[in-house]
Parts: C-alpha cells; sequence; structure tokens
C-alpha cells in the first residue's frame, strides 16, 4: 500500500518530541493526571455498569485506553476512556445480543478506527457543520440521561433497545411494583451536592480543585456504608478480565455485526476528534503543537482493540476529562498517563471501598453530567431565533434520540446540505 507522504506509517508512532516540554511541566502534568483521575474514576464506574459490561469493565477501559491513546494518539491533552457516547451505542447492542458480543465488536471497530487512520479520514471532522455537531452532542446527552432511569428508581430495565421505549417502560413497571423512594432520595441529594459543590467552595474561597461528582460519591459512599441498597459491588483488582470475553457472535448476521462495528468505529473517531479539538482550542494561547487527526484516530483504534481484548469496552477521546486536563495546565501526554496509573492505584488499594458506592449515585453523576453537556442555557440561546441551522440542530438531536447516532449524523448532514443548497438558489 502507498502512503502519501504526510501519511507514513512512521508518524503513527511514539516519537521524542511527544514529550519536549517535560522537563518544564512534569510537576503541573503530575498534578494535573491526579486532577483528571478523580474525575474518571466516578465516571468510568458508572459508564461500565450502564452499558452492563460491569463496573471493573469501565476501571479497566479507563486504564488500558488512557495509557495507550496518550502514548500512540495525535494530540497531547486529550484524556481517553469509556464514554456516555460510547454507551448510548453500546447498550441497546448489549440489551439485544448480551456482553459476550463486545469483545469482537471492540476488535472490529478498533481495527476500522486504525484503518480510518492509516488513509487520512480525520481530516473529514472540520467539514462536519457545526449545527450537526450540536444535535449530535445534545441528541448525546438526552439518551446518557434516560438510560439512567433504571438504577434512578431502583428497579430493573424494562425490555427493549430503543432509548425511549425502554424509558417509558421502566418508569411504568417503577410504578407499578412501587417507586423506591429511597433510591430518589439519594440521587436528589447527589446531584444537590454535585452541582452546588463550585459554589460552596466559591464561598469558603477554597481554591483547591475538588470535582463535584468525585465528592458526592464520597459523601453518599459515606453516608450509606451500612445501607441496605443497591450498590457496585465487587471489582477485580487486575487489569485483566478475560471471564466475559468471547470471540463468539451471539447470534449476530454478518450485516448487524458490519454495522454495529462500523457504528462503534464511526462513534469514536467523531467523539475523539471532536473532543481534541476543543483541546486544541482552549489551549491555543499556551503555543502547543495542534492535534494530528490522522495519529489520533490510529491511537484511538488501538486503544479500543486492547481494551476490548482484556475485559473493557470500547473507548473515545472523553470532552470533559480532557477539558479537566487542559484547565488543570497539562502540557504533555504524561498527564493523562498518570490519570491511568491514578486508577490503578485505586482499583488495587481501594476495591472495598468502591464496593460500597450505591448504584443510585454514580446514576445521578451521569444525569448531571449529561445535564452539562446538553449546557441548556447554551442551547436556549442557540435556539433563540430560529433559522435553518437550528432545525438542522433538533432533526438531528431528535435522531440520535428516535434512531441512532449514525442515522442522525447522516441525516443532520443531509438536511444541512439540502437547506444549503436552497440558499443558494435563493440568493441566485
Amino acid at each position: 500500500m502507498k502512503f502519501p507522504e504526510s501519511l507514513k506509517p512512521s508518524q503513527f508512532l511514539p516519537v521524542r518530541a511527544d514529550y519536549s516540554n517535560l522537563k518544564r511541566s512534569w510537576r503541573v502534568d503530575f498534578l494535573a493526571g491526579i486532577t483528571v483521575g478523580i474525575v474518571a474514576l466516578p465516571l468510568a464506574l458508572a459508564f461500565g455498569i450502564t452499558t452492563g459490561a460491569g463496573a471493573s469493565a469501565g476501571l479497566i477501559t479507563a486504564v488500558l485506553a488512557g495509557v495507550i491513546a496518550a502514548i500512540f494518539g495525535g494530540s497531547h491533552l486529550q484524556v481517553s476512556g469509556p464514554t456516555g457516547a460510547m454507551t448510548v451505542v453500546l447498550v441497546p447492542i448489549v440489551a439485544q445480543h448480551g456482553v459476550l458480543v463486545l469483545a469482537p465488536l471492540g476488535i472490529a471497530a478498533g481495527l476500522l478506527v486504525i484503518s480510518f487512520g492509516l488513509c487520512g479520514v480525520g481530516s473529514l471532522i472540520n467539514k462536519v457543520p457545526w449545527s450537526v455537531m450540536e444535535g449530535f452532542t445534545l441528541g448525546i446527552a438526552m439518551v446518557i440521561g434516560l438510560q439512567q432511569l433504571p438504577m434512578a428508581l431502583g428497579i430493573e430495565k424494562a425490555r427493549g433497545d430503543r432509548t425511549l421505549a425502554v424509558a417509558w417502560g421502566t418508569i411504568r413497571n417503577s410504578l407499578h411494583a412501587g417507586v423506591h423512594w429511597s433510591s430518589l432520595a439519594i440521587v436528589l441529594a447527589t446531584l444537590t451536592i454535585k452541582f452546588a459543590t463550585p459554589h460552596l467552595l466559591k464561598l469558603l474561597k477554597i481554591s483547591v480543585f475538588i470535582p463535584g461528582s468525585f465528592l458526592s460519591i464520597v459523601i453518599m459512599t459515606s453516608l450509606l456504608w451500612e445501607a441496605h441498597v443497591a450498590k457496585v459491588g465487587s471489582i477485580p483488582h487486575t487489569l485483566i478480565n478475560t471471564h466475559h470475553t468471547s470471540l463468539s457472535l451471539q447470534g449476530m448476521t454478518a450485516i448487524a455485526f458490519l454495522y454495529a462495528a462500523f457504528s462503534i468505529a464511526a462513534l469514536s473517531g467523531i467523539e475523539s476528534l471532536l473532543s481534541a479539538r476543543v483541546a486544541d482550542q482552549m489551549a491555543h494561547h499556551r503555543g502547543l503543537t495542534k492535534t494530528l487527526p490522522n495519529r489520533e484516530l490510529f491511537g484511538q483504534g488501538v486503544a479500543t482493540l486492547v481494551a476490548s481484548a482484556l475485559g473493557g469496552i470500547p473507548a473515545t477521546g472523553a470532552i470533559a476529562r480532557t477539558s479537566v486536563n487542559v484547565r488543570s495546565g497539562a502540557s504533555t501526554r504524561f498527564a493523562a498517563i498518570v490519570h491511568s496509573l491514578f486508577i490503578i492505584v485505586v482499583m488495587t488499594s481501594l476495591g472495598s471501598v468502591i464496593a460500597h458506592v450505591p448504584t443510585a449515585t454514580l446514576a445521578a453523576v451521569l444525569i448531571g453530567t449529561s445535564i452539562r453537556i446538553a449546557n441548556p442555557i447554551r442551547m436556549r440561546e442557540l435556539l433563540r431565533t430560529t433559522g435553518f441551522d437550528e432545525v438542522v440542530l433538533v432533526v438531528t438531536a431528535l435522531s440520535v434520540l428516535l434512531i441512532d447516532l449514525i442515522w442522525g449524523i447522516a441525516i443532520g448532514i443531509a438536511l444541512h446540505l439540502i437547506f444549503t443548497r436552497f440558499l443558494k438558489k435563493k440568493v441566485n
């Protein structure tokens, strides 16, 4: 295979220049990595449980994908791991085919993302209209919030693989069986602590960054240590967990398997490049090297392949964790590596503590995350005027919610092209 000059295989490998600023910034990078690790820990637990693969799968993914993407990826500031957007794709797959199919799907998706990078697909992310990306993000936020209803209500998830249908069925089952007020109280208390933390720190003039999600989990776990509520349970103390790993397709047809693998790969690539672009914009004044998009795809593909093969789930760049990394002053990949090392230490030394975390608290953390992703204030500003972009945004979000992520993006882009052509004709 003949590669263009800018896409030679050697340019996808780590180089010494990746750590050129490390001598000057290692202390700040180390502290940034610890900070991101504190943010990432509850999210990794929650996303693993939400997917159906379990808390340990979320932690394994955070560690392995975090390290591999940091070393091989194209961004100096990106932090990778399990994300809410990925659960949007994985939850219906697990509901229909079982958790064992995640390993072969993750391996196939990883290979696809690697091929995207080698073929130079990364530059295409800049051609996706902002209205489609905003709608894509809003749709993901709505799905993440609805996926938390079973844990928030303390009831088993209703059958099905469509988000709205499952959410409605779960609510009906909860009303029929009797509302678990204790679970709802835990959710409300967790959300209160999570959103009140920044204001409380400001009021007390505390300059140290303390993530609200982490603090809420610490407080609620301490208060409910002996309470008889649903909890995370035991987790393994190893980075490799092949107990639920199988290369069986679990009865999936070839077409269904390929579509699912492509959906996972497309999401991994899109979210990773979007997250890296956000990081570049946040750090543009610091003179850091911008993301190499095709190398970023290569690194994310390797991360997803390895994590899925060793007991984790498909991964992607995480906008929230990457943003925390940039705000914490990180300059090199060392910060993302430290984030993974921090999670390893927690896994091996505090597993018994993690086992007592209430699942309703994790549900609340993700509900809070979905609210932040949706950013109601920003959405209200974007939708204040009526225009083609606003229509594209709303249609894309509803398509993601009602169909899936790939169709949502495709419909949004198609609608944008139709409107653009209409406007050109109108001008002419």
